[in-house]
């Protein structure tokens, strides 16, 4: 059986693994760390949860390691990009764990913080940085960071990067790398602009797929309740009900929906916060705080948002409205069922939303099991999708990891009011008045 060990890490590597509870490395890390730590550049098709983040930061440390240099100053070594705050914060935290046997330093900047400490890290110069584009453009522009001693660099999440709008600013970073560098790419899917993405910096690069790109995992019960859209948020707290205290994720297209669902549970009983691009950095680290430890077990989010959320235990993930774009179903649907756990979705389906829900089961090549009697398709629904909603005109502010950069609302409160209404919906089962 295939061990870190025969993988050829180094030492330190391989026992901060084991203490951080890993024994058997998952599919995409037996397949892409040989690669890497013999110098190629790779293109790797994998979806959040498939371990790809130990995939690329184990054999960059690796070989950091070997080579033994220090990065001068206003510089790194090696630079991974990423498409949001979270999961830039998130591949930082797996750097510190696995470097923590090392000398190898690192830093994170993203927008929605001060800059100050991000400058000063950046003067230091540090052996792995991790970045959205926005906001290190920023530093270069202002002559704070440099990219042209930067050998390594990967690019995690490479579609979400493009969903962003992002693609112009990575080809500005990547042109002023070093020429002789490795390129390393992850994407859960491969639109035709990330081809040319691929075409264009990688050389030769060797394609690694692990599992079909956007398959659901299997252990996922899947179902379907159609409902007039008027009548979402009373169907959504009468779903709710029975599942009080538990870890529950629900999708929503837009912010603005977020807040409104978020509040609305709160009225009835659940503990739930919004995490969306409005929200301040402090804002979103207390939601997913208090999402993580049980506090508030409900957490209502956009996609975008939702990228770099890495939580175990996910019991339940409802899609409030079905995404524009199919593979994101797969995307959200994929935060339950994590480490060997079953989990189960539930998706409200609106008339207008019948295509969606069709294209969805297209590429998952499966009906999804209806909860209540299927409506006859309404006329021209086929033809006709839902109008999208979630993808603003606006292109990400600069330095926010796509997210944008406004102030937002706060936490909704925990706890609520009772809510006068005929044919109230079902409170939560325990749940605070």
């Amino acid at each position: 059986m295939t061990n870190f060990a025969s993988l050829g890490l180094a030492e330190p590597l391989v026992r901060a693994v084991t203490e951080a509870g890993y024994d058997t490395p998952t599919p995409i890390q037996e397949q892409a760390i040989p690669v890497m730590l013999q110098g190629g550049d790779l293109m790797g098709l994998a979806q959040t949860g498939t371990g790809k983040t130990a995939a690329f930061v184990l054999p960059l440390i690796n070989r950091l390691i070997a080579e033994g240099k220090q990065a001068p100053g206003r510089t790194c070594q090696a630079l991974v990009l990423a498409p949001t705050r979270e999961l830039a914060a998130q591949i930082g935290a797996s750097i510190a764990s696995y470097a923590k046997h090392t000398k190898i330093t690192h830093s994170v900047v993203f927008g929605g913080v001060k800059p100050g400490p991000q400058i000063r890290a950046l003067a230091r110069g540090v052996d792995i940085l991790v970045a959205t584009p926005g906001r290190l453009l920023d530093h270069m522009g202002e002559g704070k960071a440099r990219l042209d001693m930067t050998r390594y660099v990967v690019l995690d999440e490479a579609d979400q990067m493009l969903d962003l709008g992002f693609i112009p600013a990575i080809r500005k970073l990547l042109g002023a790398v070093a020429k002789q560098r490795q390129t390393v790419m992850f994407s859960a899917t491969m639109p035709k602009q990330i081809r040319s993405l691929s075409a264009d910096f990688l050389t030769n690069p060797k394609t690694i797929s692990v599992t079909p790109p956007s398959k659901p995992v299997e252990r996922i019960e899947q179902k379907v309740l159609f409902v007039e859209q008027a009548d979402k948020p009373t169907a959504l707290i009468d779903l709710m009900a029975p599942e009080a205290g538990k870890r529950t994720i629900i999708f929503t297209r837009t912010k603005h929906r977020a807040d409104r669902v978020a509040k609305k549970l709160v009225e009835y009983g659940h503990k739930a916060n919004a995490i969306h691009g409005n929200k301040s950095q402090n804002q979103r680290e207390r939601a997913l705080d208090a999402f993580k430890s049980g506090a508030a077990p409900v957490l209502v989010a956009t996609d975008i948002a939702a990228r770099g959320i890495d939580v175990d235990g996910v019991e339940l993930v409802v899609n409030f409205e079905l995404p524009n774009v199919s593979e994101s179903y797969v995307h959200r649907i994929g935060r339950t069922a994590r480490a060997g756990a079953s989990g189960r979705a539930v998706a409200l389906c609106a008339p207008d939303e019948r295509a969606l829900l069709h294209d969805i089961e297209k590429l998952i090549g499966r009906a999804i099991e209806p909860i209540n009697e299927v409506p006859p398709m309404p006329k021209g629904a086929a033809a006709k999708p839902a109008k999208p909603q979630g993808r603003g005109r606006k292109r990400p502010h600069r330095g926010q990891g796509g997210q944008g950069g406004g102030r937002g609302q706060g936490q909704a409160q925990q706890g609520g009011g009772q809510k006068r209404r005929r044919n109230k919906p079902k409170r939560a089962a325990g749940g605070q008045g």
